[in-house]
């Protein structure tokens, strides 16, 4: 949600900024562009589809993360002349290392889960076992990896949909929103 967010302000921003200085919004060209689709494809179909949901085994879910995860990594390493892509390299590897460390899938707390399911019982889901059709994996507080880098942060409260999202997150969706924000200014050079 945070990074669909994030492409949405982005493209505001850089046509804002491009209707300023009287240029056209062009986005330049990235690099193994479909290596991000395929990329995500896993995730869209293992985590987002209602027809998987619950059907596919967690050691599944991690090999699925874990490609995606590598597989974004090398197209943001391939688009590396753009500075945003640093940006969204760091919060990859971000997220990369709490998912790495904590058995494959992004931890969340007890605590952050009632936070977003406020009238599911505790009971409902198990230490340790993937959070229903989720990316994440129930883990205490306590038996957590680099806990500060795994899904803990909330959008404002204005906002009409609650979800988790991590400091890598954050990082990731401020490259997307730096990128695309500067395709509405001078043109990158195409080294």
């Amino acid at each position: 949600m945070i990074l669909l967010l994030a492409v949405v302000f982005g493209v505001m921003a850089g046509w804002i900024r491009a209707a300023f200085y009287g240029r056209t919004f062009t986005i330049p060209w990235i690099d193994r562009s479909w290596l991000a689709l395929l990329a995500v494809l896993p995730q869209i179909a293992l985590f987002y589809l209602p027809s998987t949901w619950g059907t596919v085994r967690q050691s599944w879910a991690v090999v699925a993360l874990s490609s995606s995860l590598v597989l974004l990594f090398f197209f943001v390493w391939c688009n590396r002349r753009y500075p945003a892509f640093w940006a969204m390299g760091a919060g990859l590897l971000m997220n990369g290392a709490a998912i790495a460390l904590n058995g494959g899938l992004m931890p969340i707390s007890p605590g952050t889960l009632q936070r977003i399911y406020p009238n599911v019982p505790a009971d409902v889901w198990q230490v340790g076992q993937q959070v229903g059709s989720s990316k994440n994996v129930l883990l205490p507080v306590h038996d957590t990896r680099l806990e500060f880098l795994v899904d803990r942060f909330f959008l404002p409260t204005w906002v009409p949909y609650l979800v988790a999202f991590s400091l890598g997150d954050v990082l990731i969706a401020a490259g997307v929103i730096w990128f695309l924000w500067q395709a509405g200014g001078p043109r990158y050079s195409q080294k």
